[in-house]
């Protein structure tokens, strides 16, 4: 298993990701999504109920249309918990992590990884959410990969922050109930 914390030290928080990678027009895309992102309350109730802490690795690239559709909504996440962490890898520059967590045969974006307080492996997720590739599927005669120059249908993006808050929700969740880690908690 490839060890996630001796690399989590090197990830970047999301502005400097994009201030080290992202183009201006790439920027501009990504702050384009970020600020059509809308949590619901109780969306936001649940990740303030978050109890247990998670570090996530993201392997990204600013170029991915993927990546600006959903990188933003982690970023989003951040603002109404401490109980996430998540520092994001350039894959082009980080080819061994990328290789690590290929998926499908290829070093496909954005792919996130699910780390315990430990950096324990709990979980692995890329590219995309089950509500996208349903999407996907659905218009199979269209273009297979995103380009980032429009944005999601508003549908389609409160499902994807639906699915990514659910994946988060069930990392969550297994840490919480952790016979180890209730034990180390005392809870």
């Amino acid at each position: 298993m490839f060890d996630f914390a001796s690399v989590w030290p090197d990830g970047l928080s999301y502005t400097a990701f994009l201030d080290r990678f992202a183009t201006p027009e790439q920027r501009r895309r990504w702050d384009a999504v970020h600020e059509q992102v809308r949590l619901t309350a109780a969306q936001i109730d649940l990740l303030r109920g978050f109890k247990r802490q998670m570090f996530v690795p993201v392997v990204a690239g600013a170029w991915c249309g993927d990546c600006i559709q959903q990188c933003p909504i982690w970023d989003h996440f951040l603002q109404h918990t401490d109980c996430i962490q998540i520092r994001y890898f350039d894959r082009d520059q980080n080819t061994d992590l990328a290789d690590a967590v290929s998926l499908c045969g290829g070093r496909r974006v954005p792919t996130v990884v699910f780390l315990s307080e430990e950096r324990k492996f709990c979980g692995l997720l890329g590219d995309r959410t089950l509500s996208k590739y349903r999407d996907l599927v659905a218009s199979l005669d269209g273009a297979a990969c995103p380009t980032g120059l429009v944005g999601p249908s508003s549908d389609l993006q409160a499902a994807v922050i639906q699915d990514w808050l659910n994946e988060f929700e069930r990392v969550q969740g297994m840490l919480r109930t952790s016979p180890r880690l209730r034990q180390l908690h005392g809870d």
